[in-house]
């Protein structure tokens, strides 16, 4: 189902990307933001899952500008490797990578959308409030939302909070509410940070599921 592509970003960085294409003829494109462990096996799975859905999806190695072909598991160790990796990148530079993606999926024709997980839950939000041609965004368990919450979405937005995420406070995901009344923000009881990635510890399969069938159903609303 999946293929390695290369996308150049507006400053002329070029990188790898994993698509993923629907059986049948699509009925949007999705932009799928990595977490801090790369376009790894668990993110591969993510992005097949949406193009089952009937998107084109797109997953962007952000990490590509530090480390190519960047992929681990979640080992405390793969943690701290990330964190590390994460730390030599700014926002502005992921943002280019992103732009470069949702450029690409939009050679579809289709509405796109963005989904990220983690780091990419951040990323995602800001897909919404900075990169135009995003139709709708979906971010997860992003740890930096808060820091930039006054920012005004271009589009759609749907955050998701585990409410017992020790890196993310409850004060992270009232800060939002608080800045964006009108935005749909879900804190799911009993879930931790990672709650919805099925090769963590911390995956919490009803708020996985319940989080992915309102993220589905506000893409279908938004995207197609």
């Amino acid at each position: 189902m999946g293929e390695k592509l290369t996308l150049t970003a507006e400053d002329g960085h070029k990188f790898s990307a994993y698509r993923a294409t629907p059986a049948g003829a699509p009925r949007g494109a999705l932009v799928v933001i990595q977490e801090i462990f790369g376009v790894n096996h668990h993110i591969r799975n993510v992005t097949d899952g949406f193009a089952r859905d009937g998107y084109v999806a797109i997953a962007p190695a952000l990490f590509d500008r530090v480390e190519p072909d960047y992929e681990t598991g979640y080992e405390q160790a793969d943690v701290e490797r990330g964190r590390n990796v994460r730390q030599k990148l700014g926002w502005d530079s992921m943002i280019m990578d992103v732009r470069a993606a949702v450029k690409e999926a939009a050679k579809t024709g289709l509405k796109v959308g963005v989904v990220g997980y983690c780091m990419g839950g951040t990323l995602a939000w800001l897909a919404g409030t900075r990169i135009d041609g995003v139709s709708a965004a979906v971010g997860y368990y992003g740890g930096g939302i808060a820091d930039t919450a006054s920012e005004r979405p271009k589009c759609p937005v749907m955050l998701h909070f585990g409410e017992t995420d020790a890196s993310i406070p409850p004060e992270h995901w009232k800060t939002v509410r608080a800045a964006q009344p009108t935005l749909p923000v879900f804190v799911y009881a009993g879930a931790g940070h990672g709650f919805s990635c099925d090769e963590r510890a911390s995956f919490h399969r009803p708020s996985h599921e319940q989080a992915r069938e309102r993220t589905t159903e506000f893409f279908q609303k938004h995207v197609g």
